[in-house]
């Protein structure tokens, strides 16, 4: 699944246009690289995102093309 879709349905970030930005801008990182919006996302990925002066990182547990509100936080877990 691409990264910026992940981001959205994982609900780390609201919007899929605003995770497509934060790519371009180099602020999103997988295993400590880089990342364009159309990366890769696999499970076991380790995922860095810059947020002004807070970062979250978070450890990819499944990667599902939809799921509902309340199941969203089961795709991830924090680091």
């Amino acid at each position: 699944m691409r990264l910026d879709k992940f981001l959205k349905v994982s609900r780390l970030i609201k919007r899929r246009t605003v995770a497509n930005e934060a790519c371009d801008a180099g602020r999103v990182l997988i295993n400590g690289r880089t990342a364009k919006a159309s990366a890769a996302v696999k499970t076991g990925d380790v995922i860095e995102i810059q947020f002004g002066t807070k970062a979250v990182k978070v450890e990819v547990l499944d990667v599902q093309e939809t799921v509902k509100k309340d199941n969203a936080a089961e795709l991830y877990k924090y680091l």
